[in-house]
């Protein structure tokens, strides 16, 4: 099994350095191709190790090489493929595979296509190294290569203003985050002496409860910034930036579930910090209601699909803190099959609409774009939580453990959120494909995506309707590592009408959003009608003016301060002392340059110079140490 665990692992770093051989040559089909059938040949691994660990098989670790090795410090190159990080390695390279595939035509005539390939299997790469590392320090490793491979591929489209900014964003915001983190890890540490993730967690029952409590705030502020949490979430929007299959690869369904896979990774620690939990629950439910009310008014295609990632990162939170880790990881997996599927619809759309985002601006695309609608309807239908689709089976488990750990407000919280999510889901489905074809209004012919990239789509449509029926084999393999507790509703009548409610509730939402925007009468809206007039319009579409805040409060602040720095401290005492110095050892040079000046003449007196003022210091000298003691007893009646 090890040849396996080297060719998941190691794969994608070939695609990547084969791709960045063409880097600086024009666009050339097989980098793509070769690019993704590694890929390929890393998810068929992933899937026989899954194969291995569910027929019984013990956990495959390796340890390539030591990597740090001083004092009581051992960090070895480490892998381990047991049942989470399995779980996650299929999840990272079947969607990668697809968005392999699909971006062979999305990126056809970009002009960085080789250099794409090359960022993507970077990214797959850094994610694998992340996910399959036996200790912290590796995770590491893989936490900051996604974050700096992120950064690429956010602002892949580097000329373009708006995207070099957002990558920014996103790159100074992990790195604040991951500050907070590299203080858990040295925590761990310096209180277990180990990065191990076995030996750690064996050490940190004997712990002091405060101690494992800062670990776990730590850890969970780096959680934050990688899952793009409150307040550290306004780079998840900025970064639909990045061309979409990157948004469906690293903002759907891989970098920013990392923050989760980190909280269920180190489940030993923060099930013995309870009160930890309850606040990264707590946090949950806020960002899931949070981001679901910005999505109910905005007119962003992309930024609406990225505001639904980021409420349901919200809800796989809330299962991780109440110490549901299996329940966090399930919702994780299914959710990466619909939202990348959504992502990937998104990009056809966008493809058909001349890189149009707005939908109001759509309508009535379901004719000329007929798969694209039903995968995109299908995976809507799946992330509001519909019957038999896999979001019922994550999303409702979920509103099963708050509701049997008796945390009825975090219920409440959730079960509002899933109408919201039903609302805008379908808002967006009934804007861009039914409805009068308002895209004739601008001159838009729109054409249905390649075929190949519809097939290289299906997985995802599969696996949206039919990974929910995999639960208890899911579940029977991952809680031999997780915490096998299981969550039922005690009352079977309860259950039944929690359960028919909660559809009765999504269908009404699905049903009233289609009556309102899957209709004949829409125009273009131009910013003066009532609703978007009102109040609460404007701070919903404003995302309740918080980058406003930051960008007032934060940001223009540090860089007035930056400047007064620059200009009183830097130029003016830093720079003139080094100026000046270097302005005095110039002039002391330029002034004893006629020393040098080839003149016999002016040699010699310099040469007498020299003698006499020697002479001058050992006549001093000799007499100070001839008459030492007289010259110390002066000194000494004088008081010095």
């Amino acid at each position: 099994m090890e040849v396996y665990l080297y060719i998941a692992l190691f794969a994608p770093l070939v695609g990547s350095l084969f791709a960045a051989l063409f880097t600086a040559t024009p666009k050339k089909m097989f980098t793509g191709v070769i690019a993704s059938l590694l890929i390929i040949s890393a998810f068929v691994s992933s899937t026989i190790l899954l194969m291995y660990i569910l027929n019984g098989g013990e956990p495959v670790q390796v340890e390539m090489m030591t990597w740090m090795a001083t004092g009581d410090l051992y960090i070895p190159f480490g892998f381990v493929v047991d049942q989470v990080s399995v779980t996650m390695m299929m999840v990272v390279t079947l969607v990668s595979s697809v968005v392999h595939v699909y971006s062979v035509g999305y990126m056809d005539h970009d002009k960085g296509f080789n250099r794409f390939f090359s960022y993507l299997s970077a990214f797959v790469f850094s994610m694998m190294v992340l996910v399959m590392s036996d200790n912290f320090a590796g995770l590491f490793i893989g936490w900051e290569g996604v974050g700096l491979c992120s950064w690429l591929l956010i602002g892949f489209w580097y000329h373009k203003e708006s995207a070099t900014w957002a990558a920014n964003e996103a790159f100074i915001m992990n790195r604040i985050a991951d500050l907070g983190m590299l203080i858990g890890l040295f925590l761990i540490y310096w209180n277990t002496g180990t990065l191990q993730y076995t030996e750690a967690f064996a050490a940190m029952p004997g712990l002091d409860t405060e101690i494992l409590a800062w670990m776990g705030i730590f850890l969970f502020i780096g959680a934050m910034g990688k899952s793009a949490q409150f307040p550290l979430h306004t780079w998840l929007a900025d970064a639909m930036e990045g061309p979409t299959p990157v948004s469906a690869l690293i903002h759907a369904a891989t970098m920013v579930t990392a923050g989760v896979y980190l909280v269920v990774r180190a489940n030993p620690l923060f099930d013995l910090i309870p009160h930890v939990g309850l606040f990264i629950a707590s946090l949950g439910a806020f960002v899931a209601l949070f981001a679901a009310s910005m999505a109910l008014v905005n007119r962003d295609m992309k930024r609406i699909i990225a505001y639904s990632t980021l409420s349901q990162l919200g809800y796989m939170f809330v299962a991780a803190g109440l110490g549901a880790y299996w329940v966090a990881l399930f919702h994780l997996m299914a959710h990466a099959f619909f939202k990348a599927l959504l992502f990937l619809g998104a990009g056809n759309v966008m493809h058909a609409m001349h890189d149009e985002l707005d939908p109001f601006k759509m309508g009535g695309l379901k004719k000329p774009m007929k798969w694209t609608f039903i995968m995109m309807t299908l995976a809507s239908v799946a992330l509001a939580g519909i019957y038999p689709l896999a979001g019922f089976f994550s999303k409702d488990l979920i509103l099963e453990v708050a509701f049997v750990d008796h945390h009825y407000i975090l219920y409440a919280v959730l079960l509002f959120t899933a109408g919201l999510t039903a609302f805008y889901s379908f808002r967006l489905v009934a804007l861009i494909f039914h409805g009068e074809e308002r895209y004739k209004l601008f001159g838009i012919h729109p054409h249905e995506a390649y075929k190949y990239m519809l097939i290289g789509m299906s997985p995802l449509l599969i696996l949206a309707i039919i990974a929910g029926s995999f639960k208890m084999t899911y579940f029977e393999m991952v809680t031999a590592l997780l915490p096998a507790t299981e969550y039922h509703i005690h009352s079977h009548l309860t259950f039944w009408i929690m359960t028919i409610g909660t559809q009765l509730f999504v269908a009404s939402s699905i049903v009233y959003a289609y009556k309102k925007y899957a209709n004949n009468k829409i125009t273009v809206p131009d910013g003066t009608s009532k609703m978007e007039n009102s109040f609460a319009y404007k701070l919903l579409f404003n995302q309740y003016y918080i980058p406003y805040i930051y960008e007032e409060y934060l940001v223009k602040p540090y860089r007035e301060l930056s400047t007064i720095f620059w200009e009183q401290i830097d130029l003016k005492i830093v720079d003139a002392s080094v100026d000046g110095i270097a302005g005095i050892v110039y002039g002391t040079g330029e002034k004893t340059r006629a020393m040098q000046s080839g003149n016999l003449s002016t040699m010699l007196k310099w040469m007498v110079a020299g003698t006499v003022g020697l002479l001058s210091l050992a006549v001093v000298f000799g007499l100070a140490a001839r008459y030492s003691d007289e010259i110390m007893a002066i000194l000494s009646g004088l008081g010095v």
